[in-house]
């Protein structure tokens, strides 16, 4: 009997078993075999995956190339987190708590990330450096991953700031270089499919589609990482002594275009640029547009030299300080009477200047200032370069010829007032300027290398060998830019201290103060321009701006190996303060 029973139950389990995996292989054929496309397609996709394989951003080096690199990428990790397998393992409180120790972030954060049970990816933090990411992996914590990725490093911060730009966190150039030759820079990322396990663990041997990528080309600039450092040092002076608003610079070779160095103040820390306001963020060298003042009469008295109205030895009354046109004061800064057109330039005299405008007349005045870069773009390989602001003769008032020669009613960005002098400097040849020299790919390939670009011949040679002599006498005794002078070189240039306007004016007490000016003047290599808006207590671009020049210089033509020439004999130190 007992026998009998067991072999009924041992039949019955036997049976039941069977009934269980005959209903079980009913179900899997069922569930696969079956109108279930829906469920297989998600549970497909959900196996498979595709990503994309960053790569390096290129390099920007300063003109010495990879000796001298700018920004760079550094190599980091994104610490991301499967919720379901979190959520699978009952692990949440004890990920979050062990993520927000590492990564320095509120508990409570790392928590809402994590309990999101129906989605497959979360993001814990961004940009975690390597080091911080292997202590990370090696506790193994559930359903914890991390994706490789870039993040733009600026190895000296602030410096150069206006020129290199930033890359933000979508990776996309957004200032500067990095904006213009982002096409270059970036690269062409690469794409990995395949498919993982229920763990999400990669299969390596079900890897599909694998097309590596093209790393990004590296960037050289015209710019010397050198000069740069003593023009920021100098503007960093000028902004402390001054207490000023902003003030900017731009060394360029005049034969070539070659921007040697463009410093603007304030500046800000590329490697924090999200704090950093629009105002700090602002290339003032192209992008801000002032009223240059006196600066502007040198392209006066070369045009009018030019079309042979003057010579440098004629002669105009300055009307002792005051001269009337259209019922409307003209004045000196001193009263002066007659003087020679050398003479004129050299005392920057208002009443000369605009004399001498009348003669030339609105047409030829607007076609010279144009074709010396006035009112339009240089096209400096830079974005935010502003046009400045020049009208046409059919919008100009009675006064306009004999107030925008000395520089009002019309205005321009530092880069443009550069240029007039760089034309002078260079025989009447207007250049392009550029910071870019050349572009190579990760292969070693040149994809871009600058050349010298002439944008439009401006002047004779002989007049603008006549400008050079005249401008060397502004920075003589007696001239208005003597603080300009450099030990043992002839410096040509002149000085601007312009009122900004105001509604209904120009301001009593705001100025732009600037010198503008190249050497040796006997065969220019250089042009620099320094201008300071609104310095405080002293507001003349001699008394201000012509000392900064002279610094800058000094020490530059000593940093490139360019050889005195003449002019103040070496050791008869000037002093600027005086």
């Amino acid at each position: 009997m007992n026998n009998r029973k067991m072999a009924l139950r041992f039949v019955l389990s036997a049976v039941l078993f069977m009934l269980t995996m005959l209903g079980l292989g009913c179900r899997l054929a069922f569930l696969h075999l079956g109108p279930h496309a829906e469920y297989r397609d998600s549970i497909e996709r959900r196996r498979q995956f595709e990503k994309e394989i960053t790569v390096r951003r290129g390099n920007i080096c300063d003109r010495e190339g990879r000796h001298n690199i700018l920004a760079l990428d550094l190599a980091v990790k994104d610490v991301c987190a499967d919720p379901t397998v979190v959520a699978k393992k009952d692990a949440v409180l004890e990920v979050a708590t062990r993520l927000s120790e590492h990564l320095e972030l509120p508990i409570d954060e790392v928590a809402v990330k994590l309990n999101r049970p129906k989605r497959l990816f979360s993001r814990i933090k961004r940009f975690v450096p390597a080091d911080l990411a292997a202590a990370i992996e090696m506790e193994k914590l559930p359903g914890v991953f991390f994706r490789d990725a870039n993040v733009r490093y600026y190895p000296h911060h602030s410096f150069m700031c206006h020129v290199l730009g930033f890359v933000n966190h979508q990776g996309l150039g957004s200032a500067g270089v990095e904006q213009r030759m982002h096409k270059h820079l970036k690269g062409s990322p690469g794409v990995l499919e395949g498919q993982v396990d229920a763990l999400r663990h990669e299969l390596y041997l079900q890897r599909g589609r694998h097309i590596p990528g093209m790393e990004g080309s590296d960037v050289q600039l015209t710019l010397d990482q050198n000069v740069q450092h003593i023009v920021e040092k100098e503007l960093d002076g000028l902004m402390e002594e001054y207490k000023a608003k902003g003030a900017w610079c731009i060394v360029q070779r005049v034969r070539t275009g070659e921007i040697l160095a463009m410093a603007s103040r304030p500046a800000y820390d590329l490697n924090d640029f999200g704090t950093a306001s629009d105002d700090l963020r602002l290339n003032r060298a192209i992008g801000s547009v002032y009223e240059p003042g006196s600066t502007m009469k040198a392209a006066l008295f070369a045009a009018a030299l030019n079309e042979r109205i003057i010579t440098p030895d004629d002669v105009y009354s300055c009307e002792n300080g005051i001269w009337y046109y259209k019922r409307r004061p003209l004045r000196d800064s001193h009263p002066y009477g007659d003087l020679t057109v050398e003479d004129g330039l050299k005392k920057s005299s208002n009443i000369m200047t605009a004399k001498i405008s009348l003669e030339l007349g609105n047409e030829r005045l607007h076609r010279y200032l144009s074709a010396f870069g006035i009112g339009k773009r240089l096209g400096v390989d830079l974005p935010g370069e502003e046009a400045g602001i020049f009208a046409p003769t059919s919008r100009w008032s009675s006064i306009s010829p004999t107030r925008i020669p000395i520089g009002q009613g019309v205005a321009v960005t530092a880069l443009q007032m550069l240029g007039v002098y760089c034309t002078i400097a260079n025989d009447g040849y207007l250049m392009r300027p550029h910071v870019i020299k050349r572009v190579t790919a990760a292969d070693g390939t040149v994809v871009y290398e600058a050349e010298p670009q002439v944008l439009a011949r401006v002047i004779r040679p002989d007049t603008a060998a006549t400008m050079r002599r005249m401008l060397v006498r502004v920075t003589e005794d007696g001239g208005t830019g003597r603080r300009a002078r450099v030990d043992g070189f002839s410096v040509a240039g002149k000085t601007g201290t312009a009122q900004k306007a105001i509604p209904g004016g120009y301001s009593d007490t705001d100025y732009v103060a600037s010198f503008v000016g190249f050497l040796p003047a006997e065969n220019p290599d250089l042009a620099i321009i320094v201008s300071v808006d609104e310095p405080q207590k002293y507001h003349g671009g001699g008394r201000v701006a012509a000392p900064a020049f002279s610094s800058i210089a000094t020490e530059v033509v000593c940093c490139l190996g360019i050889q005195p020439t003449g002019g103040i004999p070496v050791g008869a130190r000037y002093d600027h303060r005086l």
